[in-house]
């Protein structure tokens, strides 16, 4: 299992990753062979000590606002919305909507509002992210579906 610090708790950069001893030890040669790893890392470890010991409480929040989100999002044509477990919103481009994906997105940027995908947009709801943002990337969207 590997858990990230950045997405939801808000650390610059930063993962865990959870296994057994071999496994651990399988995936340090693999990171080292593919030239990962950073020098003089603490101060990240840091960040992702205090996001730890500051922001879980918090993620309830980012749940509740990917859920608006996505019943924000629900019954927009042209989108298909997978309901969230976490803070973390797929929405499928469907019809007419997918050819205009990489429109959308550009359009969304432009605006502030940050997503990924090639058809399937995603979206995650994190500290820096307020219900008045996620109302404005609601009506972001409408307005370039339905212009």
């Amino acid at each position: 299992m590997s858990v990230c610090f950045s997405k939801g708790l808000g650390a610059p950069i930063g993962s865990a990753l959870v296994g057994s001893r071999e496994f651990i030890a399988r995936a340090h040669r693999i990171r080292k062979m593919a030239g990962g790893g950073m020098r003089q890392a603490g101060l990240l470890a840091a960040a992702a000590s205090h996001a730890l010991d500051h922001h879980i409480d918090r993620l309830a929040d980012d749940h509740a606002l990917a859920q608006r989100l996505a019943q924000g999002l629900e019954g927009i044509e042209g989108l298909k919305v997978e309901a969230p477990d976490t803070n973390i919103v797929f929405v499928d481009l469907t019809g007419a909507a997918q050819a205009r994906c990489a429109e959308l997105i550009a359009s969304l940027n432009q605006q502030g509002i940050l997503a990924t995908g090639l058809y399937r947009l995603r979206f995650v709801t994190h500290l820096d992210v307020d219900a008045a943002g996620v109302d404005r990337a609601v009506a972001a969207i409408r307005r370039f579906l339905n212009a």
